[in-house]
Formats: structure tokens, sequence, C-alpha cells
């Protein structure tokens, strides 16, 4: 009996985790994650806080999706064939001498089969809500 048992908690376990992540790279989220790269390295090139380069023409390092958080879909917005959409937050660190952290926030909608990221305001990294009175770093 404990050899039916174990695989079936497993696949219990994994049917768990994939609900509890809806950002992962199934159904209408799928194709976000190289979105998520392709903003790193458009940080990493536009930045002010990675214009120092250091070995390996990196200016920034140490980058980590501080939060994701669904948004809800107008009407509007399904009737232009928008399936899903998110804002997330990334933080980083320069690498400069003066080694000052940044962070930086999108809103990235799928439509259509594509994604797109349009920047936005900081939000609160915790909970990834608009933040009131905060200013990019």
């Amino acid at each position: 009996m404990r050899h039916i048992a174990l695989p079936l908690l497993l696949l219990t376990l994994a049917a768990c985790s994939k609900a509890e992540n809806p950002t992962g790279e199934e159904g209408k989220f799928a194709g976000l994650e190289p979105q998520i790269v392709a903003w790193r390295d458009a940080i990493e090139a536009e930045s002010p806080h990675c214009k120092v380069k250091a070995e390996g023409g990196k200016g920034c390092q140490d980058f980590a999706v501080a939060c994701k958080r669904e948004r809800a879909i107008t009407p509007e917005e399904q009737a232009r064939g928008v399936t899903a959409k998110l804002v997330a937050a990334v933080t980083f660190n320069s690498r400069a001498a003066d080694a000052k952290p940044g962070s930086a926030f999108a809103e990235f909608t799928r439509a259509n089969g594509a994604w797109t990221r349009t920047e936005t305001g900081p939000v609160n990294m915790g909970t990834c809500e608009a933040a009131t009175g905060a200013t990019p770093g």
C-alpha cells in the first residue's frame, strides 16, 4: 500500500504547486519568463545604475523579481484581445564603486498571443500593489 500512497502524494503535491504558481509557463502566462529576461537586459542597457561597466561588460548584478501580481482585464482590453496582464517589480545592484541598489517596475500584457511591456510607477515590493508617494529607483 505504501508503494501506491507515495506516488499519489507526489502527484497531489505537484498539482498543488502548479495551481499556486499563476505566473508559471503554462496557460495564459506562457512565454512570460523570456519577457522578464529581456526586461532585465533592457535595464542593464538603459539604467543609470548600470552605466559603469565591470568585467564582462555588466554594470548591474543580483537581479531578482521582487513580486509579480496579476491585474484585472477590462472589457475594452478583452475586446482588443488581451488575455493576461500583470505587474512586476525587479531589484538589482550596481557594480560601480558606489554600489547603489536600483529597482524597476513594469506591466506585462499579453494580447493576441504576444507580450508587451510598459514601464509603470513604483509598487509595494511585498504586495505588488501601486505604491503612493514613491519614486522609481
